[in-house]
C-alpha cells in the first residue's frame, strides 16, 4: 500500500515529543582516584571541542545523590563512568550508576564505560582491588539488598561495549574517548526543520501511529509518495527528531535520486548510510559488496533509516533490499515523488501520457498498483507494446496470480495509503 500526502490545512505545531538534552556528557566518577588528573584533563579536552559535559564539582556529598544531579543525569545524551579502582567504594557513585542505567532504558541515554586501572572481568565479578573497595562498601552499609542492585548494576556495565585504558598513555586514551562522543553528538544532533513548521502535526501523528513504534517484533518499512514541494521531507525529518533517540543507529540519507545518477554515488550512498549508523568508515567501493557490508553489519541492529527522494528500484534495492537487513524493531521510511502517471505512462509509452484508447484498462491498472511508483515501473516494462486485450488479459491474470516483481514491491515492504 503506498500512504499519499497531500496539502491539508494549516494546524498548531508542537514539539513538545521531541527530546531535549540539557547536556551532551554527563561525567561520572570517584573524586580521589582521577579528579585531579585525567578527569581535569579529559573535561578540558571535551570543553575544547564544544562538548557540553556536565561535571559534578560537589566535593561534600551525602549519603544520597541530590534532585539536581538526578535531574543533570536525565539531560544527558551520554553519561561516560569512569571505572577506576576504587569507584565501588562510594555508595554516591554506585547510586550515580543505578540512575544511569535506568536513563539507559527510559530515555534511551547512551552509556560509555572508561575502564581506568580496572579490569571489565574484576568490575564484573566485583574481583581483584576493584572488589577490594567495593567489599569495604559492603562492610560498612550492612544492606544486603542494596549490595544485590550494585552487584548487577556492575555486572550489567561491565558487559557493555567500553574502552579500556590498558598499557597506553592518557592522551590517546582521551582522543579516542573524544573520536568517540563525537560520532555519537552528531548522530544524534537534531535535523533542521522548516522555519515556521505549521500544517504537519496531524501527518507526523498519522505517519507516527503506522511505525507502531511499541513493537519490537518485527521490522517496519513503509513509503510516503506525494509531488515535490509538499512537505515529505520536512514531515520525516520532524520523525526523525522524535524517535532516531529510541533507536542504536539512526541515518536520514538525503538526496538519492541526484546523488545515484553520480559516478559511484550509489556507493557513496552505502558509506554514509554505514557512517551514520555505526560511526566508522568502512570505505566500500564495490556496491555490491556494499548491499552484504549493509546487511550483515546490520541485522542485528535496531536502527532508523529513512530514505529521501527514491525513484528507482535499485536504489531501494542497494541501501534497503529486504527487511532481513535490519535488527527486530527497525523502522524504514521511504521517500517518492508522485509523478505514478508520468512515470508508468513512460515504461509503458515512452510517452507522458496513455495512448488513445488505453485510458480506462491504463486507470485500472493504476488502481491495481495502487499508486505506487515502484510498482508502476514494473508493471508499465510489462505491459509495453501490448494491445489493449493483452492489458485486459495481463491485469486479470494480475488479480488471480500476482506478478512476482510487482509482489516484491507492494509486500516486502508496507506501504501506507490515505
Amino acid at each position: 500500500m503506498a500512504f499519499q500526502l497531500r496539502a491539508s490545512s494549516s494546524l498548531s505545531f508542537s514539539s513538545s515529543s521531541i527530546r531535549r538534552w540539557t547536556h551532551d556528557v554527563f561525567l561520572s566518577f570517584r573524586g580521589e582516584d582521577v579528579r585531579q588528573n585525567f578527569i581535569s584533563h579529559l573535561y578540558h579536552a571535551l570543553h575544547q571541542r564544544g562538548i557540553n559535559t556536565y561535571i559534578d564539582n560537589n566535593l561534600e556529598r551525602g549519603e544520597e545523590i541530590s534532585s539536581e544531579l538526578s535531574k543533570a543525569i536525565e539531560g544527558s545524551m551520554i553519561s561516560i563512568i569512569i571505572l577506576s579502582k576504587n569507584y565501588a567504594e562510594s555508595q554516591w557513585c554506585l547510586d550515580e550508576l543505578l540512575k544511569i542505567l535506568e536513563c539507559k532504558e527510559t530515555v534511551k541515554q547512551i552509556i560509555l564505560p572508561l575502564f581506568y586501572d580496572a579490569d571489565p572481568s574484576e568490575v564484573e565479578h566485583q574481583k581483584g582491588s576493584f572488589g577490594e573497595a567495593f567489599a569495604k562498601l559492603r562492610y560498612k552499609l550492612k544492606d544486603e539488598v542494596k549490595v544485590t542492585k550494585w552487584e548487577a548494576a556492575l555486572e550489567k556495565v561491565a558487559n557493555l561495549s567500553g574502552l579500556e585504558l590498558g598499557d597506553r598513555n592518557e592522551s590517546e586514551f582521551i582522543q579516542d574517548i573524544i573520536k568517540w562522543v563525537d560520532s555519537k553528538v552528531v548522530n544524534r544532533t537534531f535535523l533542521k526543520v522548516a522555519e515556521h513548521p505549521v500544517g504537519i502535526e496531524s501527518r507526523v501523528r498519522d505517519i507516527y501511529q503506522h511505525l507502531s513504534m511499541e513493537r519490537n517484533d518485527f521490522v517496519c518499512m513503509i513509503g510516503i509518495f506525494g509531488t515535490g514541494g509538499i512537505g515529505k521531507t520536512t514531515i520525516s525529518k520532524d520523525i526523525y527528531n522524535r524517535i532516531s533517540h529510541k533507536f542504536e543507529g539512526s541515518c536520514f540519507l538525503k538526496n538519492i535520486r541526484e546523488i545515484s545518477k553520480q559516478e559511484k554515488g550509489l556507493i557513496r550512498l552505502q558509506n554514509k548510510l554505514l557512517f551514520e549508523i555505526l560511526g566508522e568508515n568502512l570505505d566500500v567501493r564495490d556496491f555490491d559488496k556494499g548491499i552484504n557490508v549493509i546487511s550483515h553489519r546490520l541485522y542485528s541492529k535496531r536502527v532508523l533509516l529513512i530514505l529521501d527522494d527514491v525513484d528507482e528500484l535499485k536504489q531501494l534495492e542497494t541501501l534497503a533490499g529486504d527487511r532481513k537487513w535490519f535488527g527486530p524493531g527497525s523502522r524504514i521510511i521511504i521517500l517518492a515523488n508522485d509523478e505514478a502517471r508520468k512515470l508508468f505512462s513512460l515504461h509503458a509509452f515512452k510517452k507522458e501520457e496513455p495512448l488513445d484508447g488505453y485510458a480506462e484498462v491504463f486507470e485500472q491498472v493504476m488502481q491495481y498498483a495502487q499508486g505506487l511508483p515502484l510498482a508502476l515501473t514494473v508493471l508499465g516494462s510489462n505491459l509495453k507494446d501490448k494491445t489493449i486485450r493483452e492489458w485486459e488479459s495481463a491485469l486479470d491474470e494480475y488479480k488471480q496470480i500476482p506478478n512476482k516483481n510487482i509482489q516484491g514491491v507492494l509486500q516486502e515492504n508496507l506501504w501506507l495509503m490515505s
